[in-house]
């Protein structure tokens, strides 16, 4: 099966992009949010939830469904569609971030990965080849190369890992048989733009479905991911989705979208919801504060999340500071509704020839050392 990949709108003053991305469940409207279902779940969220909240692309981890409850169950049971009762896209993360977070764990040579789980110390191997396999398993509409994410500053270990992702690529290509998935390719290299560049330029002469750029967002500046960010974007082909992995703040969706990204996800919302913090324009809030007790407000006037439409601020402190599970529900209903809103505001923004105003007024909320 062929994935179509549409431009519909650039926005002449920036150069931000509205796209559309058929796929086989389904086609991605673009700016796109996709909340994290690391265990091919959104943390506290149902599937009818994010269907209502209007999500339609879901991430699930091949890491961790490796693990539990295993890639081939999922498979015999119907695939990971079928498994969590999703029929829009899925997006499958290869592994390679959580097996680089496993420092202490791991061993990585030539081949591929060696590991310890962190569920029960058991050993375990990630090659370029088994992620192919596994994520065939589990049925993802697009599916990752495995790659090795490096430390941002450190040039020589990012040079290295950055070459062994284009070789683990390039095996990835090969291993790949199902055809109706869509495989990425990950740039790497640190910080460095001209490493960032040669891994962009020499992903894209392999030719991918589309291309992801991993290894930001794990302790490097703001202002660092930004130039790196539109670095790569300059390199990568016009014709294809450009996913930004694991960035999710609302200011940094409307930066990268300036940069030319089209795909984000991220923990975020759902992590912060479950520990009684909700984003709001501007930053976020903390609902654990005395200053919510006696709120009648919603968190946000202008939200018309059900959380908001429904619950007062002094309601959610509540059922925060008591640990209620309704409390990390309606916040995380509200934190990715927020987001997934918010793509959509800036594709209008970019369909109606408006983005530099919208990212301008939008930005202007928040302190400006949040962007250094």
């Amino acid at each position: 099966m062929s994935f179509n990949f549409v431009v519909d709108a650039i926005d002449e003053k920036t150069g931000a992009r509205a796209c559309s991305y058929n796929t086989h469940h389904g086609t991605i409207k673009t700016p796109v949010f996709a909340p994290v279902g690391t265990a091919a779940t959104v943390k506290a969220l149902s599937p009818r939830d994010l269907q209502e909240i209007g999500a339609t692309l879901v991430l699930a981890n091949t890491y961790h469904l490796r693990l539990r409850p295993g890639d081939e169950l999922i498979r015999d049971l119907g695939g990971l569609h079928k498994f969590m009762a999703w029929d829009q896209p899925i997006l499958t993360d290869s592994g390679g971030y959580q097996v680089f977070s496993l420092t202490k764990s791991r061993k990585v040579d030539e081949n591929g990965v060696t590991f310890r789980s962190h569920i029960d110390g058991s050993e375990h191997e990630f090659t370029p080849e088994l992620a192919m396999r596994f994520q065939e398993n589990l049925g993802a509409d697009i599916i990752m190369c495995f790659d090795e994410c490096a430390p941002p500053y450190d040039r020589e270990y990012s040079k290295a890992a950055m070459i062994r992702t284009h070789k683990w690529a390039e095996r990835c290509l090969l291993a790949k048989t199902r055809s109706d998935q869509a495989l990425f390719g990950i740039v790497q290299g640190g910080i460095f733009d001209d490493l960032r560049s040669e891994s962009a330029q020499h992903l894209k002469d392999l030719g991918f479905g589309g291309y992801a750029i991993g290894g930001l967002s794990v302790g490097e500046k703001k202002s660092e991911m930004y130039q790196v960010t539109a670095s790569v974007c300059t390199v990568l082909p016009y014709d294809a989705p450009r996913y930004l992995m694991g960035v999710g703040t609302p200011e940094d969706l409307v930066q990268c979208v300036l940069r030319g990204v089209d795909i984000f996800d991220c923990v975020l919302p759902t992590r912060l919801g479950r520990n009684g913090a909700a984003l709001v324009h501007g930053g976020r809030i903390n609902l654990r504060n005395s200053k919510w007790k006696n709120s009648g407000d919603p968190i946000s006037q202008s939200c018309s999340c059900y959380t908001c439409s429904h619950f007062c601020a002094a309601y959610l402190r509540h059922l925060t500071n008591t640990n209620e599970i309704l409390g990390h529900h309606l916040i995380s209903l509200h934190n990715v509704h927020f987001l997934i809103d918010l793509t959509k505001q800036m594709r209008s923004a970019i369909v109606g020839q408006r983005f530099k105003q919208f990212a301008d007024d939008y930005l202007r909320a928040y302190p400006e050392d949040v962007f250094q």
